[in-house]
């Protein structure tokens, strides 16, 4: 039998794929690139705003056609939409045979089996509870070499325009020793870069009983007991980032020098609304104490525009920032008003049009700021993880620095020389564009 997956949102969603990934093939499944040859077609769904949803509703409703054509194919449905609207889904989308929250992913062999034997359709959706851990399989669908891997679930932080908490459930931290124990098993395998990943990873150990948990004594664990050459963090919470962090990235060359801190805002007024337990003050001290102690740091943060009762003082409070801080990497998106979410009643919300001007605004303002910031770093050699043949042209390889994250930032364009993928080589920087850089081996 075959079965053909669809990963939608974010890494930690797409750790939850592999791991049913992972089940299906050991039953039996062989995974398959085309879904009209597919004996079963799963959506692992975002749906924590409303472009998340409709992408998925979209995904879902095209992937339906199949069913038309072969009526013994079974689509099933999983993740944050099916965990977010529940039983509401089966009456929207007859289509579906089998829905399962963010709860049960890892009985997906047996649930498929159930529907096939019912002929009905079947809904999971229970309270998040459970946890990954080191000995649930992951079949990969990352280049081999470069993995996700999960350190937390949930969040229990209560900001007033995210459905995370209710969709996701509080916080819950695996142990030091499982995580490590799954970062020796990825390195063994030939992972050379792994990107942790968790809702707050500076929240990490807050729900263990445990006085020696916590994101610096595991990073020392991992750094002391697994051999990865590259260890990237996504993402952190501002208010959370500590001295002795920093002190570790600067100190440990494998621990990369880059920091995704997603600030949303800074201006007080519109982060008091948000819901944010920090100031534009502790905002300006943690980017002062990132330069100096880790001035080669690379930065991302995110930033949202249309905030009920945001000004256009408050957006120059935003631009001024950007400017002031030359940060390396600048996702900007518009608020979006999700009924569940205590700010979905504040008053003074933002017309669309608004919005996008902001967004249009920032935008342009920080494509300046990054070619300026990658400009600076023609004719540097940079160590580049190469991912191999670029999806632009076959003429070129394709890699990333140290400063690049997978699948968000941009990449290092590779021109001359070759190498296989996987390799970490050092590439001499010939030409800067906004988000990309371009340039050669160096032998």
């Amino acid at each position: 039998m075959n079965v053909h997956i669809v990963s939608l949102g974010c890494p930690k969603n797409l750790v939850d794929s592999e791991v049913m990934m992972a089940k299906l093939v050991a039953c039996g499944y062989q995974v398959c690139d085309d879904p009209a040859s597919a004996d079963l077609i799963l959506i692992n769904t975002c749906g924590f705003i409303q472009s998340a949803v409709e992408e998925a509703i979209d995904e879902i409703l095209d992937l339906s056609r199949i069913k038309d054509e072969r009526s013994e194919v079974i689509l099933a449905v999983t993740g944050c939409l099916v965990q977010r609207y529940g039983d509401s889904l089966i009456q929207e989308l007859p289509e579906v045979d089998l829905f399962i929250g963010t709860e049960g992913f890892d009985r997906i062999v047996e649930l498929v089996a159930e529907v096939r034997q019912k002929k009905k359709t079947i809904l999971v959706h229970e309270a998040p509870r459970s946890i990954m851990n080191h000995q649930m399989t992951r079949q990969l669908s990352t280049p081999s070499h470069r993995a996700y891997l999960k350190i937390s679930e949930g969040c229990s932080n209560r900001c007033t325009y995210c459905m995370i908490p209710s969709i996701r459930g509080p916080l819950r931290s695996r142990t030091i020793d499982d995580v490590v124990a799954e970062a020796v098993f990825l390195s063994a395998g030939g992972v050379r870069e792994i990107t942790l990943v968790g809702q707050d990873l500076t929240a990490y150990g807050q729900d263990l009983d445990d006085p020696t948990s916590g994101l610096e004594n595991l990073l020392t664990s991992l750094l002391a007991r697994s051999n990865v050459d590259w260890l990237r963090l996504l993402y952190l919470y501002p208010n959370l980032v500590s001295d002795e962090l920093l002190q570790m990235m600067a100190a440990e060359p494998r621990l990369l020098s880059y920091l995704d801190i997603p600030i949303q805002h800074v201006s007080d007024q519109v982060l008091k609304r948000m819901g944010r337990p920090f100031d534009s003050r502790l905002l300006h001290s943690l980017f002062e104490r990132i330069h100096s102690l880790v001035p080669e740091a690379a930065v991302r943060t995110t930033i949202m525009v249309g905030f009920p009762g945001e000004t256009d003082e408050d957006i120059d409070k935003v631009a001024e920032f950007l400017r002031t801080w030359r940060l390396n990497h600048v996702g900007i998106f518009a608020y979006s008003n999700e009924e569940g979410c205590s700010a979905y009643n504040y008053k003074n919300q933002c017309p669309e049009e608004v919005k996008q001007e902001r967004f249009r605004y920032l935008m342009e303002l920080q494509a300046e700021i990054s070619l300026a910031l990658n400009q600076e770093r023609v004719g540097r050699e940079l160590p580049v993880l190469v991912e191999g043949i670029s999806e632009e042209t076959e003429l070129l390889l394709e890699g990333r620095t140290m400063m690049q994250a997978p699948d968000i930032d941009g990449c290092v364009y590779i021109a001359e020389g070759n190498c296989r993928a996987g390799e970490i080589v050092r590439v001499r920087i010939n030409e800067a564009h906004p988000y990309d850089l371009v340039g050669g081996i160096v032998d």
